[in-house]
């Protein structure tokens, strides 16, 4: 008898051993899959950064959102500590966004501006940069349907100031200040930050390459391109919206301009200290201005979905641009007019942000025709 309840101790307590060993296992592998990686945040501090204004967001490795600050002239990386995998959002839709987010900031919805929206890779949140005319540019987080702000005091935090930025007084010819300009977009790729804007150089359209995690080197290539609407090359006018995308194996910098074109630049010769020009290889019409861009895939194919101040959404297949060998060298000769690869105008209007929110969603700040300012997800319909 004392034999048989030896046994089955025993085979209690391998039963049990093997019970806490699985969840050992399990609960490493859950740490693998949330593990933060310090080489990532070698140079941050625990603080709260300076920022004067966000003027573009873009998200980095595990959970490190870059903040582009242009009255500043620098880049500041935040340790949002939102780290956590998804793979797949729920659908988002908040109806007067604009009028909870004044609720929440103790203001009136004409007084605040939504300056970006981004989506973090990793856990789906949005983030979203808010200035209002009555205090200091505020970051928000949002999950699912909760707006909630983000503190900005305490985080562990890292920055690097841009060289060459335009001068604090420094004004274009309507009067504007130029240092407005010296971050227009704010890109990650490669383990590098990419920034986009001006600079005090006599060329300023100007690319900025900056490792990450940040040190000394700075990588500053200035631009030119041909304008078919403006009918000359430019080299002051800075990129308004970019992204990176390989194209018949090559890197390139996809990159849209004011009045509409649309231009490439490859990667490999964006180096320090060099006059790069541009290839224009789309002319979208005069009279407005891209606002946003993101790249897309369904099936085999890629797609650049772009939104406008004054157009509808551009949707443009990417073998469209890899097929097109030609360049635009003289001007468009209607006012209006479009010219180069082909694209298509999708039947969505006054989109002012819009992100990838995973594979198949899209998430969407619009002004609707009645005023209504929505945010909203989009499926691949579009693609």
């Amino acid at each position: 008898m004392n034999a048989i309840k030896a046994v089955k101790l025993k085979s209690v307590i391998m039963k049990r051993i093997l019970f806490l060993f699985g969840a050992l296992v399990a609960g490493n592998l859950f740490i693998a899959t949330n593990y933060r990686s310090a080489g990532n945040l070698t140079g941050f501090t625990t603080g709260t950064p300076e920022i004067k204004s966000i003027s573009a967001l873009a998200f980095g490795p595990d959970g490190i959102l870059f903040l582009g600050d242009s009255k500043s002239a620098t880049i500041f990386a935040i340790d949002t500590k939102d780290a956590s995998r998804i793979e797949k959002s729920p659908s988002i839709e908040i109806k007067n966004i604009d009028q909870k987010i004044a609720a929440l900031l103790g203001t009136q919805p004409q007084n605040i501006t939504v300056l970006d929206l981004v989506v973090n890779p990793l856990s789906k949140n949005i983030y979203c940069a808010v200035q209002s005319i009555d205090g200091k540019p505020v970051l928000l987080k949002i999950t699912g349907d909760k707006i909630q702000a983000f503190g900005l005091n305490d985080v562990m935090f890292s920055s690097v100031a841009l060289t060459n930025a335009p001068g604090e007084e420094a004004k274009d010819r309507r009067g504007q200040p130029l240092r407005n300009w010296s971050i227009s977009d704010l890109g990650f790729y490669d383990g590098k930050v990419m920034v986009s804007g001006l600079s005090n150089q006599e060329f300023s359209s100007t690319f900025r390459i900056i490792p990450f995690p940040f040190g000394d080197k700075q990588e500053q290539a200035s631009l030119e391109i041909y304008h078919a609407a403006h009918a000359q090359y430019e080299t002051n006018s800075p990129i308004k919206t970019f992204t990176v995308s390989q194209l018949n194996g090559k890197k390139y910098l996809v990159a849209s301009y004011t009045c509409t074109p649309l231009v490439l630049f490859p990667l490999d010769e964006l180096k320090p200290g060099t006059h790069v020009k541009g290839r224009t290889v789309g002319e979208f019409g005069a009279g407005n201005s891209p606002l946003d861009m993101i790249t897309m895939k369904k099936g085999d194919d890629l797609f650049l979905i772009m939104s406008n101040s004054n157009r509808p959404l551009f949707r443009v297949k990417y073998k469209n641009i890899e097929s097109y060998e030609g360049s635009l060298t003289t001007p468009v000769e209607e006012s209006f007019a479009t010219a180069g690869v082909n694209f298509i105008q999708l039947p969505v209007i006054n989109v002012l942000q819009l992100d990838k929110l995973d594979e198949g969603q899209i998430i969407v700040l619009q002004r609707k025709t009645n005023g209504d300012l929505d945010l909203w997800t989009a499926n691949d319909r579009w693609l």
